[in-house]
């Protein structure tokens, strides 16, 4: 009898503990949908012409990753410009270079790719992780930098990920194949412990269930409706609380077009999150460019990065800009052309 009941007490407990954990995490996602549904609509105004699908049919370029995947690669402009390469982040796909690919197209070869199981891209049979990502980029330069050449590498999100992954796994490669490196809204590790989603002060005690809560949302499958609801949540997760409403639609229906489970499995791969390493092979001049209200890949790893990159005097500049979330490319893209025109012009042959 006695163990019956140390057993019951026991069952009893654990169900305890799971109910607080639900009751608690039911707190967080309630937190953030509630600060979503109070925060300022985004400010109405006129389509951004930089966000238009460009008037240009983009070259296919044929990509066979290591493990056979085939790679969806678009090429924009001059098969003899200066090449830049663009590597998008978790969720979006090569439409999130759009600015970048309208205002440099007419001068520059600019190249994008979908990452696997995004876009045009299949996820493939290999396991998916951070070390796939950087060894699919460098399928990707492989092909696009012509030999002799460099590229202007920038990545966002995932996408600078990916940079410093490819970077740690081919540092020998780096020299010979970028002029420079763009990290834009990104991180090196520590990817979970810092996110700034969760608008309510925590005690402590409570900081393994809101990286468990963050876990589960990272590596949920389920596919994302769109709905008045979802953009606000869209805005107040991933963009500001000016954010024009062209900037918001456009990446509402970015974001909710990426099947839910390639969502899942790439936010589980990148849970454990450590490319640091990276950041020491970078020996190119590397910018590190964040929004101050970016929510995803706070202020915090922009100048973790940074402090790494100065370490070993590859750092070309460290650029926060106020009143800017983690959709920094679009949501200030004339800004970041200006920082792309600046760089290419400094490190032109």
């Amino acid at each position: 009898m006695d163990g019956k009941k140390v057993a019951i007490g026991g069952g009893i407990v654990g169900a305890g503990v799971v109910a607080a954990g639900i009751a608690i995490t039911g707190t967080f996602l309630g937190s953030i949908v509630g600060a979503a549904l109070l925060a300022p609509d985004p400010v109405d105004d006129q389509p951004d012409p930089l966000l238009a699908t460009p008037a240009t049919e983009p070259d296919r370029i044929p990509v066979r990753a290591a493990d056979g995947t085939e790679l969806n690669v678009v090429a924009y402009g001059p098969p003899d410009g200066d090449v830049l390469v663009l590597v998008h982040g978790w969720v979006c796909n090569t439409q999130y270079w759009y600015p970048q690919i309208n205002a440099f197209s007419d001068r520059y070869r600019v190249v994008a790719y979908d990452q696997r199981g995004h876009g045009g891209s299949p996820r493939g049979t290999s396991k998916l992780s951070v070390d796939l990502m950087g060894q699919d980029l460098q399928a990707v330069l492989s092909a696009v930098v012509p030999q002799g050449r460099k590229a202007l590498i920038a990545g966002h999100s995932m996408g600078g990920m990916t940079v410093l992954s490819w970077a740690n796994q081919f540092p020998g490669s780096v020299p010979d194949t970028a002029r420079a490196v763009v990290l834009t809204s990104t991180c090196a590790d520590n990817l979970l412990p810092n996110l700034g989603l969760i608008p309510i002060d925590l005690p402590d005690a409570l900081s393994p269930i809101e990286y468990l809560m963050c876990r589960l949302v990272a590596g949920a499958t389920v596919r994302l409706p769109r709905t008045k609801m979802s953009r606000k949540v869209t805005q107040y997760m991933a963009l500001n609380t000016t954010s024009r409403g062209s900037h918001v639609d456009f990446c509402d229906e970015m974001v909710a077009a990426c099947p839910g489970r390639s969502r899942g499995k790439w936010g589980n791969a990148m849970v454990g999150l450590d490319v640091s390493g990276g950041l020491d092979a970078l020996a190119v001049p590397t910018l590190v460019v964040v929004g101050e209200d970016d929510k995803l890949t706070p202020v915090v790893h922009a100048e973790s990065m940074a402090a790494a990159l100065r370490e070993h005097g590859h750092l070309d500049n460290l650029v926060v800009w106020p009143g800017i979330g983690h959709m920094s490319s679009i949501e200030n893209s004339e800004g970041y052309n200006a920082l792309l025109t600046d760089l290419l012009d400094r490190t032109a042959g």
